[in-house]
């Protein structure tokens, strides 16, 4: 019934607060929900979660062809820390490997960094999707920098417009509607690595963010909907997040952003009660959780 464009696994548990599923538990709870098939993102670069290798999500993938599909992530910062690595040479590798898309990435420096800029030029080249995480701050937590209004995203939609870019994370998703201060974009963390004071957007949407305008404006610009900003985002006003999915039925991707074994996927409730109250149609339903998946990446 659905297929996630967004997961995590590790071959064995890291000794971190977040304990990060196996392949065979990411399957478990897959199995339960009806998720026939997951896409596996790695994560390299150290700024809140210990680094994996590519190779690592190829062995899993390999062990389950049928259920997994392989991303691959290259930290910018690769070969020779500068704006003009040659990181194509690692994505066209990956990508004859069998990965579909890059990402996620994670390092926590400004989204129109010449480097991170680099690493998404390359991207294009090859052909390989980007999957990010966002952040409102520099130091003391991971993702993209971005300023309030997304402008760092919108000028690299525009420098690149052959990359398919996966809009994801509260950063992005807190803009479907206008901001009432900047900080409600996303969390802050504690010392002890824990996350406290998000306060994200709710009620109504009394007038619409940058983030519907951006799927307006820019064709290569794609919703990742895993981990749970986006299913805030649509639910806080219901009237207006069904108007958003039929909006953009054909560039709206499921996900779970499954990172522990006991995460709750709400998005899943979510759609199947629009589904069965006939606030969509089973055309959009399909489209969001399965279709536009295998669309994009040619599964």
């Amino acid at each position: 019934m659905f297929i996630d464009i967004h997961a995590h696994a590790y071959r064995k548990h890291p000794p971190i607060l977040v304990q990060f599923c196996t392949a065979e538990q990411v399957l478990e709870r897959y199995d339960q929900v009806g998720i026939e098939k997951g896409f596996l993102l790695p994560i390299v670069s150290p700024e809140i979660y210990l680094p994996q290798a590519n190779e690592d999500i190829l062995e899993m993938a390999q062990k389950y062809p049928d259920r997994f599909v392989p991303f691959c992530n290259i930290d910018p910062r690769a070969i020779t820390n500068s704006v003009d690595a040659p990181l194509d040479r690692l994505l066209r590798y990956y990508r004859d490997q069998g990965c579909k898309g890059l990402g996620e990435v994670m390092l926590n420096f400004p989204m129109m960094h010449p480097m991170v800029q680099n690493l998404f030029k390359h991207a294009q080249d090859v052909g390989l999707p980007v999957i990010c995480d966002g952040s409102d701050q520099i130091g003391g937590d991971f993702g993209l920098y971005d300023d309030p209004g997304l402008p760092q995203l919108e000028h690299t939609l525009q420098r690149f417009p052959n990359l398919i870019m996966l809009g994801h994370g509260p950063v992005f998703w807190a803009e479907i509607g206008r901001l009432e201060t900047p900080a409600q974009r996303k969390t802050v963390f504690r010392p002890d690595g824990r996350q406290v004071g998000w306060q994200p957007p709710i009620g109504p949407v009394k007038e619409e963010g940058v983030v519907p305008k951006l799927f307006r404006r820019y064709p290569n610009l794609y919703g990742d909907l895993s981990d749970g900003s986006p299913c805030n985002a649509l639910a806080r006003d219901p009237e207006y997040g069904v108007k958003f999915l039929i909006e953009f039925q054909d560039r709206l991707m499921f996900g779970t952003d499954l990172c522990a074994f006991n995460m709750p996927f709400p998005l899943v409730n979510l759609l199947l009660e629009w589904r069965a109250a006939k606030k969509i149609s089973e055309q959009v339903f399909n489209k969001i959780a399965r279709e536009n998946a295998i669309k994009l990446f040619k599964l």
